[in-house]
């Protein structure tokens, strides 16, 4: 038997149901992977909320972000065996190019995700995992550092060595953009409204924190940073596009993922228009796109910031942490390491 964690779409996360039932095989073009650990991102809460903006089945099998070992393949499978470490992208459809209609299915939402001991998924959805990460730490990658990536590098230009890239908020997209973007060679201001985040932004590269709760003028806190210039690339996480639109060059990008707070302020078109910049909806990315994140990420040792992991059995647990204590990374669950939940446990990659 497999133990899977289900659930409807608006009961909550305390709607969240672990039960066992029989493993299903894999058939044409799937594999069936054994896995070892999940991580929380914002789309999970909203899943559970009944505020996702894509379609969710009754009774899913929740979360699109894990990492484990293929245990089987089914037929006409090929470049992947049992004992392959692997994760998935969260759109098992998109190989590349832009995003359209057709290729909207998603795991943990259309489609079963991975909050279960053995997932079944389309083999062309695999991404091999960087040698040097952990389950753990690999698990992180589909949704938050896709999107980061897919922000910094996705409107035909990129970020480039010299650049300042601006990233709002301090959560996993936001990480990641730091993480990235120094990775790029660019020059990274953060926003935060915890003055106890600081120090530990700068500890991850940061080169300036704003704290908006001190500067409430941040966008001019942001200018005054750059000699009046502006950012030449803002990830806006929090729904603040007026303040990104004050805060970026002109022709400079702003990448906007979304609004964590929950809160959708009207943007005035002159906003906009005045910034002489470019606007671009960033929706995760691509299986090409997180193949070519991984060759940096994995030329460049990057390893992802962990907040805490909670074990298997604990994942309703994991997801009320994860809404109320605004961690500083990411949240994992931990399927198949051994472990209950400690800050900065990570987990050992295999052979």
């Amino acid at each position: 038997m497999v133990r899977s964690y289900r659930l409807t779409s608006g009961d909550g996360i305390d709607g969240l149901t672990l039960g066992a039932e029989p493993p299903r095989e894999p058939g044409p073009g799937e594999v069936a992977v054994a896995v070892h650990a999940v991580s929380l991102s914002y789309r999970e809460l909203l899943v559970a909320r009944g505020t996702y903006v894509l379609p969710v089945k009754p009774g899913v099998v929740p979360v699109s972000d894990g990492a484990g070992e293929v245990v089987a393949a089914g037929p006409g499978v090929t470049g992947v065996r049992p004992g392959d470490r692997v994760t998935a992208t969260l759109f098992p459809l998109w190989q590349d190019g832009p995003l359209s209609a057709e290729l909207l299915p998603q795991l943990g939402g259309s489609l079963d995700g991975l909050l279960t001991e053995r997932a079944v998924v389309p083999a062309a959805a695999l991404v091999p995992v960087p040698a040097h990460l952990s389950y753990a730490e690999a698990a992180t990658l589909p949704c938050a550092a896709v999107t980061a990536w897919n922000a910094l590098t996705g409107d035909g230009r990129g970020v480039r060595a010299g650049q300042t890239v601006l990233a709002t908020g301090s959560g996993g997209v936001s990480l990641f953009v730091l993480q990235l973007a120094r990775l790029l060679g660019a020059r990274v201001i953060v926003t935060t409204g915890r003055r106890d985040k600081e120090p530990r932004l700068r500890e991850l590269g940061a080169d300036a924190v704003v704290n908006y709760r001190d500067e409430a003028d941040w966008p001019a806190a942001v200018r005054e940073l750059t000699g009046g210039r502006g950012a030449d690339r803002i990830v806006d996480t929090a729904g603040t596009l007026a303040g990104s639109l004050r805060a970026v060059a002109v022709d400079g990008h702003v990448a906007f993922v979304g609004a964590v707070a929950g809160d959708w302020p009207p943007l005035d078109p002159r906003l906009v228009f005045g910034a002489a910049a470019t606007l671009r909806a960033v929706a995760v990315g691509s299986r090409a796109q997180f193949l070519a994140m991984n060759e940096a990420i994995a030329a460049h040792g990057l390893r992802p910031v962990i907040d805490r992991v909670f074990p298997f059995e604990q994942a309703r647990a994991a997801y009320h942490y994860y809404e109320s204590a605004s961690p500083l990374g990411k949240v994992v669950i931990a399927v198949r390491a051994p472990g209950g939940p400690g800050r900065g446990l990570q987990f050992r990659p295999g052979p």
